[in-house]
């Protein structure tokens, strides 16, 4: 626990704006953090169909196809979450490809 810096009668009103912009730039810098770019969506894309093509070597083409499948539904599913959200367009698609595909940029 750290000792207000407005001593032992503290402003109550005043320590709940200094958490709120405590709060506001700890989520910035998390948001930062995981931000994904088309890039790395370009990537990550590329990661799923080199590891399906491999799966459907190693292991018979219905593994691979099921591999491919499930990030398909992944997409589709999150692209109805986006015309849910009523974010339409290449927004939507932009997004959704985001969602599926960012976490390229971490391989």
């Amino acid at each position: 626990m750290e000792p207000w810096p407005e001593g032992r009668a503290a402003d109550p009103k005043a320590a709940r704006e200094r958490y709120n912009a405590d709060l506001k730039g700890d989520r910035q810098a998390i948001r930062e953090v995981i931000r994904a770019d088309l890039p790395a969506a370009h990537f990550g894309l590329g990661a799923v169909l080199v590891a399906s093509v491999l799966v459907g070597c190693l292991a018979g083409p219905v593994a691979g196809a099921l591999v491919t499948g499930a990030f398909a539904t992944l997409f589709a599913l999150t692209l109805a979450v986006m015309f849910l959200r009523g974010i339409r367009g290449t927004d939507a698609l932009r997004r959704a490809y985001l969602f599926s595909f960012g976490w390229g940029g971490w391989l």
